[in-house]
């Protein structure tokens, strides 16, 4: 049994809810209960953490400041706390109705200890600051618009002042030095803001007026700031605006400022609510529930830089450094993904440095321009741009020296540039090939007799030698290995041709993109052309200029880009990704040991209306730490480059949309000096937008402390196993969320570690439902891990992915690689059913509930599924498709779960699947006779003949746990049990314990015969319904609600009891995955883990203790 001081908390992804910055170096956050420092030195590490509130979430940090008892406008002059690490900081932590002290100490890694325990009041605390000298006095503003002067160390109240107009606040400001000039802002329900001093006192002596009250919101306000230097007061709002106000000093001798403040901006620009508010000399940031933080200008009132890299949910926490001592402010952003995010600000121009406007470059070349490409490297200190004009002229131009003439030909065909070599074809089939730096010097090749229709380079542009491949008339590509040498000042081209490549016969018979993969075979290309195929083609040095000559395809894949072409195709770690106007990402490989037939893995899109994509970039990590994948293309009227596994858009360059010539520089492609770069064609003109180097960060804008999870709540989590990599062990989870995403992540429990594996977000709903087929090689050590992974949810629609995951012993990565298998749809399974104008319509609307895996072989799974419209599901996963095997609307209600399980009898397996809908009834059904495949047919199960009425509302859960319990007797030939745990909306646990008795099967009914042998129920097991429960062993169930608490239960032959609580930080907890530990984690008693899932994802460590027969009242 368990008991609740043995569980630890080894994870915690929750919304960060409070950030704070300690000068330049330091930065403090608050995620639930635990705060943290983060170390802006070495930004990779947390150098801190440490669990303070106990059962609060942590809402506000407020360090000692230097300045105590001294006067507001010499407190704004002092040296921002935390410029020198030298001493020992004091901190309150607020959040809930607690507060308590904490002291962070070190320099380079900082150590956070606990000053006493913590302090409960009575109401909610809003905003708490320093007021007192070395008295360590604390003035404390509440919800009911009531402050508390506090003795910090002992927590004594010395004092309360109320307002006269006691309503309820949601935010509130404290301003001022010392408790005797001391200044409350307060945002009220009423959508006003009201300031007062709790030293004034009306007539009764009892409470005191409101001085100033400001209108204009029509929302509640969710933050205030106030900026003592212009004595501006700005307001965040639920009406989504930001107001600024202009109400002179506030605090000290000036009290409550200027007697008729007046509203100076209103900022409207946030697509939600806003929920923080901080000002700066030159501006306003904002952030809210759309996920930005804003950057205003606050003459214009307009938004000058617009911080967006969290993930749906909005950020929740906000800071902004000081800049002391001439560095750059950075920002601060936490979001409802658990991640924190660091901004630059730039130099003192108040953080205007987002990427310039598109900038004409002035082209004067005759004809139009139609081909433009940036080549960077060599001995060019900065990038230059190359384009070719519909007159067969190729112009450079360099910074400082404008455009000038490279070369002049007839009228092109096709034109590119790699590195310092340029290629044009023309219509006649000439193909002119010359250096850039000495556009003389170059050599004419010919590609047939008709138009060049494409010309591709292929191979490093830090390569001497490269592949250049022409795609003339008739469906025939000429190929030639190029090298370039230089001797006595003048560079030389040797173009050696190689064997031609014939496409197969379309409309549109030319390529569009091809690379060269090294295998241990020979070598292939991968090609794609303009009607969406991928070709792959054996590569051959042998020469060939008949057509009769040309190598073919080995493997073709029509179409599979769709009929608007193939973009790019690229190779990283023996998987080739390809991009097409189709708006997809495809990955595949080659198989049959690489010299086979292209089989597709995967397909991922980027951002919704991102439909055209043109390339995929893919940059190794200059240390440790996963591949980042870069997706480009056209969303709308905006060129962007979209970072694929953080889902965020790091560029968006307004272009007029697709159908152009575009290039794209990388950060540094120029020099260390040059930020990111567009180049393209619009109109007529070459236009150019361009990003400073100091923003230009090299997996986007920001730097991440933290990485997020979902943005919105997280609805299942299933555990999958465990691997090793670098002697240490990493569980395995899949967790699937409101945001349409199901995320595989690698958890290290020991140390809080977590990493995101990858990302599938093929669901155009809420993920609401996840199950999982293991199957490790090897035992608790083991590198590797496979697993069948199932989701399902809203729009009827269901995945199943296969995962490859590894570990690297010696370098401790991890790496996983998403194969899909299968996706199936009500809707498009509907249209392809016979007679279906004689049955009854689904709903394209139905959601899946529950999955559970029934039963597998060698070729394929039997799924159950549970459906929102009352329709039990049963489908077989064979050769990559679902096939619906049977459906049964015996509940007539909705199907909220399901769980199945496999008894043994002489003649073989007995399976069964319990259903659990709205109406509170368990119905049992024998599957056996439905995965009896023969022929393609199936047998329809028969329904066990045992409903059992459970719960007065719908089950929301059930567990199930196969064999005897714990002490029982042995059981008689022919007999096995089962107990059914389930959990309700009325709070109620349940827990049913079945005898099966198996006989001859009858025809056309079961063979099973079952018998209820005890039930127990507690009907307030929970403070509110019961969303999900687990079995540990036979005689430990764990459950979990939204009333946040895990609740542990032992089982015996008739009784269910109390075996203990744990407080889950996790806010509307709605799944629930339990593992045991391993001995050499915890010895020989052994452990187990718990992971709860809602708005958030926590890992427990639960030690078990072996007295099953004790229990904890």
């Amino acid at each position: 049994m368990a008991s609740p001081d043995t569980a630890v908390s080894a994870l915690l992804v929750a919304p960060v809810t409070a950030l704070e910055f300690l000068g330049d170096d330091c930065l403090l956050a608050g995620k639930g209960p635990v705060l943290s420092a983060y170390s802006l030195r070495a930004p990779s590490v947390k150098s801190a953490s440490l669990s303070v509130l106990r059962n609060h979430r942590v809402h506000g940090i407020r360090p000692e400041r230097r300045d105590r008892g001294v006067s507001a406008e010499v407190a704004a002059e002092e040296e921002p706390l935390g410029s020198s690490w030298q001493q020992r900081v004091q901190l309150v932590v607020f959040g809930g109705k607690a507060l308590r002290l904490v002291e962070l100490g070190g320099s380079e890694a900082f150590d956070l200890r606990t000053l006493g325990p913590v302090r409960e009041l009575q109401d909610w605390v809003l905003d708490v600051r320093w007021v007192g000298g070395a008295a360590h006095l604390l003035g404390v503003a509440l919800a009911h618009n009531a402050v508390l002067l506090l003795e910090a160390w002992e927590g004594h109240v010395l004092l309360r002042s109320s307002c006269e107009d006691g309503c309820l606040l949601y935010s509130a400001l404290l301003v001022g030095p010392c408790w005797q000039s001391l200044t409350v802002v307060g945002g009220t329900v009423f959508n006003q803001l009201v300031i007062w001093r709790p030293t004034v006192t009306t007539g009764s002596g009892r409470t005191a007026p409101v001085e100033r009250r400001l209108k204009g919101h029509s929302g509640v306000i969710f933050g205030l700031a106030y900026l003592p230097e212009r004595g501006w007061l700005a307001s965040a709002s639920d009406d989504r605006s930001v107001r600024v106000w202009g109400v002179g000093p506030l605090g000290g001798a000036a009290g409550c400022g200027d007697p008729s403040p007046t509203c100076l901006q209103v900022l409207y620009g946030h697509q939600a609510r806003v929920f923080s508010v901080t000002l700066l000399p030159v501006g306003v940031l904002s952030a809210g529930e759309d996920g930005v933080c804003l950057l205003w200008d606050c003459g214009s009132g307009k938004v000058s830089r617009a911080l967006n890299g969290h993930r749906v949910g909005g950020v929740r926490a906000l800071a902004v450094s000081s800049g002391w001592g001439g560095r750059s402010p950075q920002v601060a952003t936490g979001g409802a993904d658990g991640g924190i995010r660091l901004w630059s600000l730039g130099e003192t121009d108040g953080g205007q440095v987002e990427a310039e406007l598109v900038q004409d470059l002035e082209f004067q070349g005759g004809g139009s321009p139609k081909v433009v490409r940036m080549v960077w490297g060599g001995v060019k200190r900065h990038w230059g741009v190359v384009a070719s004009t519909d007159q067969g002229e190729v112009y450079l131009w360099e910074e400082g020296s404008g455009w000038q003439l490279l070369w002049r030909g007839g009228r092109e065909g096709a034109a590119s540039s790699r590195g310092a070599l340029c290629a044009v074809g023309s219509l006649s089939g000439d193909v002119w090939l010359f250096p850039l730096s000495q556009p003389a010097r170059g050599t004419l090749l010919r590609a047939g007799l008709g138009k060049v229709h494409s010309v591709l380079w292929e191979g490093d542009r830090e390569q001497r030698a490269g592949h250049l491949l022409v795609s003339g008339p008739e469906g025939l590509v000429r190929r030639w290995l190029v090298k370039p040498e230089l001797g006595e000042g003048a560079v030389s081209l040797d173009c050696v041709p190689l064997r031609s490549f014939l496409l197969p016969p379309c409309a549109k018979r030319w390529l569009t993109a091809a690379i060269l993969v090294p295998q241990p075979q020979g070598a292939l290309w991968v090609c794609g052309d303009r009607r969406g195929s991928l070709l792959l083609y054996r590569d051959s040095d042998e020469g060939g200029e008949a057509v009769g000559d040309a190598l073919r395809p080995l493997s073709v894949l029509f179409g599979v880009h769709g009929k608007q072409g193939v973009t790019s195709v690229c190779e990283h770690r023996g998987l080739l990704y390809s991009t097409g106007r189709d708006g997809c990402l495809r990955v595949s490989r080659v198989g049959d040991g690489g010299g086979g037939q292209l089989e597709v893995l995967r397909v991922q899109r980027a951002c919704g209306g991102m439909d055209w994509l043109e390339r995929v970039v893919i940059r190794e990590p200059e240390g440790e730490g996963d591949a980042c994948f870069l997706l480009m293309g056209f969303h709308s009227v905006h060129f962007e480059v979209w970072d694929l596994l953080r889902r965020e858009r790091l560029l968006s360059v307004p272009c007029g949309g697709g159908h152009r010539s575009w290039s794209y520089c990388p950060p540094g492609g120029g020099s260390a000096e040059d930020g990111s770069a567009v180049v393209f064609v619009k109109q007529g003109a070459v236009l150019a937008s361009r990003t400073p180097a100091d923003t230009s960060h090299p997996s986007g804008a920001s730097l991440e402390l933290e990485g997020g999870l979902h943005g919105r709540g997280i609805t299942c989590v299933c555990h999958l196993g465990a691997v090793r990599a670098a002697g240490d062990r990493w569980e395995v989870l899949a967790t699937g969320g409101e945001d349409t995403r199901v995320s595989v992540l690698a958890v290290r429990p020991q140390n809080g570690a977590v990493k995101v594996l990858a990302v599938i977000a093929d669901h155009i709903s809420s993920v609401r439902a996840l199950a999982a087929l293991r199957r490790q090689d090897g035992g608790g050590g083991a590198t590797s891990l496979s697993a069948l992974l199932f989701s399902a949810g809203g729009r009827a629609q269901l995945q199943c992915c296969r995962l490859l995951i590894g570990g690297k012993e010696q370098v401790g990565s991890l790496s996983c690689q998403v194969i899909q298998v299968a996706r199936h749809r009500l809707d498009e399974h509907w249209e392809r059913r016979r007679n279906r104008h004689k049955l009854v319509k689904m709903d394209p609307e139905t959601r899946y509930m529950s999955l559970s895996v029934v039963s597998h072989t060698a070729e394929q799974v039997f799924l159950a599924a549970a459906c929102s419209d009352g329709v039990l599901f049963s489908v077989s996963e064979s050769g990559g498709k679902f096939h619906l095997l049977w459906d049964c609307s015996y509940h007539q209600r909705c199907v909220l779960s399901v769980a199945s399980c496999c008894l043994e009898d002489p003649e073989g397996n007995e399976l069964f699947v319990i259903s659990a809908a709205t109406d509170g009834i368990i119905a049992f059904w024998d599957m056996t006779g439905v995965t009896d495949v023969e022929d393609g047919q199936t047998a329809p199960p028969s329904y066990a003949g045992k409903f059992i009425p459970a719960h007065q509302s719908g089950v929301n859960t059930l567990a199930l746990w196969e064999g005897p319990w714990e002490g029982q007797e042995a059981e008689p030939a022919g007999h096995s049990w089962m107990t059914i745990a389930s959990g309700g909306d009325d709070g109620q646990l349940s827990v049913i314990r079945i005898q099966v008795q198996l006989r001859p099967r009858e025809m056309g009914g079961s063979g099973v015969s079952l018998k209820l042998w005890s039930r127990s129920a507690l009907p307030s097991a929970h403070a509110a319904p019961l969303t999900a429960l687990c079995f540990l062993s036979p005689a430990l169930l764990v459950s979990t609600s939204p009333d946040q608490r895990v609740c542990l239960w032992n089982l015996c032959a008739s009784s269910l009891g109390h075996g203990g609580v744990l407080f889950s930080h996790v806010a509307d907890a709605a799944g629930l995955a339990v593992w045991k530990g391993t001995e050499a984690e915890s010895g020989p008693k052994g452990s187990a883990w718990v992971a709860v899932c809602g708005q958030g994802l926590q890992v427990l460590r639960l030690k078990e203790e072996r007295d099953a027969g004790k229990r904890t009242e």
